[in-house]
């Protein structure tokens, strides 16, 4: 029930994209504000005690609800995870940016995709140069299928009913909301490692199996720890060498360079590899989803 659930829910945002999370996201937003002015008094103990009622209370909730539909009619049960994953997958949230910039560049409107870039990055993307836009565009996308797809598809399949997907987003939500500010931060950090950690590995390997398998394990290995966040460095140093590009690298700023390690090996990003990119990342998806059926049915008999 499991990969139906997923087959319909990617199916159902390719057809008809969630454009609009605002909604959810200003709950969300007005609900983790609320906890953080009633439990936020400088120390870990009481961001983990927040942490756990953002989470656990829709956790609770939605497992409830799951298990009582289930019991009335499985068919229900199934609506329910299609309608968990439909709001939790985030393909096209990050997509319609890429694809925007893929045909910018394309088109040689370079200022037109550093305006998509921009608003996709939530900065000012006006002095970057093209292979700058290239180069970036590729790293947001393959760190966006990560965290919107691939982690999500994984929480989901471990753990019952829509209660992984749920878990994951929350984690993540609440690390970006919390996650800076101190003590309080601490446990939103914690809980995120945690879940991260099997999620970006099974990420980085689908990549290095539908892409340079060879490179893609090399750059793992040797340059994902020198990246900020170590984590993310698995999903782009993998992604990196699968494409045979490279990525990271210094940027021009403003005020000067901002220093970043080289990750990936092979050519410099050009438009070709956005393409590239596109079809890594689809490869990767449907290898998942292939998985998945194997695994279903060798359950079943």
């Amino acid at each position: 029930m499991g990969v139906l659930a997923i087959i319909a829910a990617l199916v159902l945002e390719q057809w008809r994209p969630l454009d609009d999370r605002k909604a959810v996201a200003g709950a969300l937003a007005g609900w983790a504000d609320w906890l953080e002015n009633t439990f936020n008094a400088g120390e870990s103990r009481h961001g983990a005690i927040a942490w756990l009622v953002a989470a656990l209370a829709p956790l609770a909730l939605t497992g409830m609800l799951y298990a009582a539909l289930f019991w009335l009619n499985p068919f229900a049960a199934l609506l329910l995870n299609i309608a968990a994953l439909y709001l939790t997958l985030g393909f096209r949230q990050f997509s319609h940016y890429f694809t925007g910039i893929q045909s910018a560049v394309r088109e040689s409107d370079v200022d037109r995709a550093r305006e998509l870039l921009g608003a996709w990055r939530g900065e000012s993307a006006t002095h970057r140069s093209r292979e700058e836009v290239v180069r970036l565009a590729i790293e947001e996308a393959i760190a966006a299928s990560h965290r919107h797809v691939f982690a999500v598809l994984f929480w989901f399949v471990l753990l019952p009913g829509p209660s992984g997907a749920i878990l994951y987003r929350m984690a993540v939500f609440l690390d970006r909301r919390w996650g800076g500010k101190g003590e309080f931060g601490r446990f939103a950090r914690k809980v995120l490692f945690v879940l991260e950690w099997p999620a970006v590995r099974l990420t980085a390997a689908a990549f290095a199996v539908v892409g340079d398998f060879e490179d893609a394990i090399y750059c793992w290995r040797t340059q994902a720890a020198v990246w900020p966040d170590p984590h993310l460095g698995i999903v782009l140093a993998a992604g990196a060498g699968a494409l045979g590009v490279k990525l990271g690298m210094p940027l021009t700023e403003v005020e000067g360079l901002q220093p970043r390690p080289e990750l990936g090996l092979g050519e410099a990003a050009d438009a070709p590899f956005l393409d590239s990119t596109v079809g890594l990342l689809w490869r990767a998806l449907v290898l998942w989803v292939f998985v998945l059926i194997i695994l279903t049915v060798a359950r079943i008999f």
